[in-house]
């Protein structure tokens, strides 16, 4: 079985995920340390655990997603994957991080693309791969029928959706992808979102009033 914890990051309260397994392998789920601080007291949670990285595999590309990929290819070894239809936004991250205030001139390169025809695997386990574009063109979530859970990134929130109004983004896109790629999948399946709480997939199904 999968484990999944998260630590949350940087200004925008992003939450970055660690999943592993029982050989204490290892993912890296949108990686959002900016500050030195951040990457150290990741790094520590890791090493605490006696976690092994295998990969780093981004639901998306907004600067507070990757913010921490390269520091942790560089400690790691690691090689870093997105979807293909990311890239405009990933190579656009640097002058994103200017606008907003942040100092992030060099953006990280993928090593390897996440197809949704094929899924996942660390040891015994696999993670289904959904794609779920509207907050961003490439957008994917990861989803792990044993453990009951979806990582949604932004697309899904407790109560919200990710926004639409940042290059690249649709809401008509948006919605449709969450009805078809998230709301199909078992009441009881747990959210963990790329901001805030979790949440499960009928409370949002009843309760979020963007899908009503």
């Amino acid at each position: 079985m999968l484990n999944i914890s998260l630590l949350t990051f940087n200004a925008f309260s992003e939450n970055t995920y660690l999943i592993s397994n029982e050989k204490k392998q290892c993912w890296i789920v949108d990686p959002g340390m900016y500050e030195q601080r951040e990457t150290s007291q990741f790094i520590t949670l890791i090493e605490k655990h006696g976690l092994l990285p295998q990969s780093i595999i981004n639901t998306h590309t907004h600067i507070d997603h990757i913010f921490g990929v390269d520091a942790l290819k560089n400690q790691y070894k690691i090689p870093f994957g997105i979807h293909e239809a990311e890239l405009p936004v990933l190579s656009s991250a640097s002058g994103a991080a200017m606008l907003f205030g942040f100092d992030f001139p060099k953006v990280p390169q993928p090593d390897f693309y996440i197809s949704t025809k094929e899924k996942l695997h660390l040891g015994d386990d696999e993670l289904e791969v959904r794609f779920t574009p509207g907050h961003s063109p490439g957008s994917i979530s990861f989803y792990y029928p044993a453990g009951k859970w979806v990582i949604s990134g932004d697309a899904l929130f407790n109560g919200s959706i990710g926004r639409t109004d940042l290059p690249g983004g649709n809401f008509d896109t948006l919605i449709s992808s969450i009805k078809s790629a998230l709301l199909t999948l078992p009441d009881d399946t747990v959210v963990f979102s790329g901001h805030g709480p979790e949440t499960t997939i009928g409370a949002e199904k009843t309760q979020n009033p963007f899908l009503q």
